[in-house]
């Protein structure tokens, strides 16, 4: 007969034993460094050190554990590029320190080499549909930003009253993945920030139009 300060038993299954942002964080930088569809759920587990049923439990499935992961990424401890379009006192220096930026972040040693939504991308297939367009969503809203920071600055005079800003938003984004791109394939530092100053040659000189 039981006493009735004996013990309840224990619900099967593992209790979670481990910290969610640790475990995001890693997840977080093994995507970006394989990419989405190049990471299996062993690869996670290992690198989570945690087993499938945790996984599968905490974070849903890959897709979502990879959407938040993302949006962990995009929160990160840096200045972001949103940030720069605002606080630059110009469009020309607010494109000029985005492009900066991407150098010195791209190549930064403290994490994987280049940008995660750009790098992620590659070489997904068709059954990860979902996960290709929230990415492109989010490169679609960084364009968006940078034509909309563009065409302040055409408001303001600074740029001609005819620019293309959804094509000079486009140029822009490109090259930024572009280096993102090269980052990947081992261009240094200096490298990319000598592609950001090429990229700024290309700016429109509103004295051109009076």
């Amino acid at each position: 007969m039981q006493t009735k300060d004996a013990k309840e038993p224990r619900a099967r299954g593992r209790p979670r034993g481990f910290d969610r942002d640790e475990a995001l964080e890693r997840a977080m930088e093994l995507f970006w460094r394989q990419g989405y569809e190049s990471t299996s759920i062993s690869d996670l587990t290992k690198a989570m050190n945690i087993n499938p049923p945790s996984l599968y439990a905490t974070f849903g499935d890959k897709a979502r554990l990879f959407l938040e992961a993302i949006e962990r990424y995009g929160c990160k401890g840096r200045q972001s590029p949103e940030s720069i379009l605002e606080e630059a006192p110009s469009a020309r220096e607010a494109i000029e320190r985005l492009l900066q930026n991407a150098a010195r972040e791209f190549t930064d040693t403290c994490h994987p080499p280049g940008c995660m939504v750009v790098s992620a991308a590659t070489n997904c297939s068709a059954s990860s549909a979902y996960v290709q367009q929230a990415l492109a969503a989010r490169r679609k809203m960084a364009e968006a930003k940078i034509r909309m920071r563009l065409e302040r600055g055409m408001k303001s005079g600074e740029l001609p009253p005819r620019t293309a800003c959804a094509s000079l938003a486009k140029f822009y984004t490109t090259v930024i993945e572009g280096m993102s791109i090269q980052a990947r394939d081992g261009a240094s530092r200096k490298s990319l920030l000598a592609t950001a100053a090429a990229a700024m040659r290309a700016w429109p000189d509103a004295r051109s139009e009076r």
